[in-house]
């Protein structure tokens, strides 16, 4: 009988102790909605809906792109586009996250990029407005035409 209450009492502990770690461990942080839609249009290089996917780890956040505002003339490979997203921050400023990464994309195929990286506090709001995309040397300036959906991502 005397294992018994001490077995119990050992798991109880053991118990307690779970779950004080648990209410003093960080919040899990995430970006809200994860993935949003607005329209660009670039000018002579096309026009068309770009859907932006975001991910947050503490302050550093990455922000992929997939637009059919700008196709490939030819094949490219993985790595080769460049790419700047200007995002709204907080209704007034503005944050770029950048970089050069992409996956292999057909020619006539839809210009993916990303991950794009970039710095975020806590409670930031930022909604897309302009994308430049650098392929084989040639610039395209992109400009949102609509407002992101179902809205701006919040960190």
């Amino acid at each position: 009988m005397r294992h018994s209450k001490l077995g119990i009492g050992s798991l109880l502990g053991v118990g307690i102790a779970l779950a004080g770690t648990l209410a003093m461990a960080p919040d899990s942080v995430a970006v809200t909605p994860d993935t949003a839609t607005l329209s660009f249009d670039c000018g002579s290089y096309g026009s068309g809906t770009a859907t932006l996917t975001a991910t947050q780890n503490g302050t550093d956040a990455t922000i992929s792109v997939s637009t059919s505002a700008i196709s490939s003339p030819i094949d490219l490979g993985e790595n080769s586009v460049t790419s700047q997203l200007t995002m709204t921050k907080n209704g007034t400023d503005t944050t770029v996250f950048s970089g050069s990464s992409n996956p292999a994309i057909p020619a006539g195929g839809a210009v993916s990029t990303g991950p794009l990286t970039g710095t975020v506090a806590p409670g930031d709001k930022l909604e897309g407005s302009s994308l430049q995309v650098v392929v084989l040397g040639i610039t395209a300036t992109c400009k949102a035409t609509s407002p992101q959906t179902p809205g701006p991502f919040v960190f």
